[in-house]
């Protein structure tokens, strides 16, 4: 004979809010074995109270509702699992991301530590493997490894040559506006003149610039610290021109597993025309 327990009773019983029950009893998450039809109490069984406190831990690591039922409701233990798996496999991704933030969010209380000085350099026009997309931010991190990952791919079946660290190009919309034309791209030996290859990846010029350039250490999550530095020293000179801002990738994610505090990016401003010397 099963044991019928009051939501309150329940409530106290499982650490669930009043509120809670109510809800998953509403989205049919945990359902009461029986509403009184007179007064609409919700009343539960004694069984239920591990399926509960199962869905309290749950939620409380910020499982959506719907896999926590997914997960409840699976036909075996493999499939079950594969819902928990890829819940903690998000929650993996999720620390790390907030590490990296934390970690940056330190540096800046603790004082500027960039000490790269701000180097000047005239750029010639180059040929390069490139693509370029329509892309709005929120886009833009899946956008950069598949890029790329296709540049790499087009790079070793077309027979070019490398002449240089993997690149890209960021104009001026792209912060502003959060979307913008952005351009990855792979120099390579001339091979006389643009034609397009048999990828999504065009030959074009890159066009010469004057730039400001300051080398970023690390990930990509505090990129903006070197922004700022370089930034600030372009304006205080007088120098920015309109133009993208370039990133060339020394050492990145796609260079043999290189630990992120060894990447190394160049950060590239465009400036006046530098004096011939």
């Amino acid at each position: 004979m099963s044991t019928l327990i009051t939501i309150g009773d329940f409530s106290r019983m499982t650490h669930l809010s009043v509120k809670a029950l109510r809800h998953y009893h509403d989205v049919g998450l945990l359902e009461p074995v029986e509403v009184d039809r007179s007064s609409g109490y919700r009343l539960y069984d004694a069984g239920q109270v591990p399926v509960a406190q199962v869905i309290r831990r749950f939620r409380d690591l910020g499982m959506p509702v719907d896999e926590v039922r997914s997960m409840l409701n699976a036909p075996d233990d493999d499939t079950r699992n594969k819902v928990i798996i890829a819940h903690l496999d998000r929650m993996e991704a999720q620390l790390a991301e907030t590490t990296s933030t934390v970690v940056s969010l330190r540096g800046l209380l603790e004082g500027p530590a960039l000490s790269e000085p701000v180097q000047y350099r005239l750029v010639a026009p180059f040929t390069a493997l490139a693509i370029t997309s329509q892309l709005r931010v929120e886009e833009f991190e899946r956008w950069w490894g598949r890029a790329f990952g296709e540049l790499r791919a087009e790079l070793a079946d077309s027979g070019l040559t490398r002449a240089g660290p993997d690149g890209a190009l960021y104009p001026g919309e792209f912060f502003e506006l959060e979307e913008a034309e952005v351009t990855a791209y792979v120099p390579v030996e001339a091979v006389g003149g643009s034609r397009k290859t048999g990828g999504e990846a065009d030959l074009v010029e890159i066009p010469g610039a004057e730039l400001a350039v300051m080398v970023h250490e690390g990930g990509y999550g505090d990129t903006d610290r070197t922004y700022g530095a370089l930034g600030t020293a372009v304006a205080t000179r007088g120098l920015g021109v309109d133009g993208p801002i370039r990133e060339q990738y020394l050492v990145g994610p796609l260079d043999g597993g290189a630990p992120e505090a060894e990447w190394r990016t160049e950060i590239c401003w465009p400036v006046l025309r530098l004096p011939e010397r």
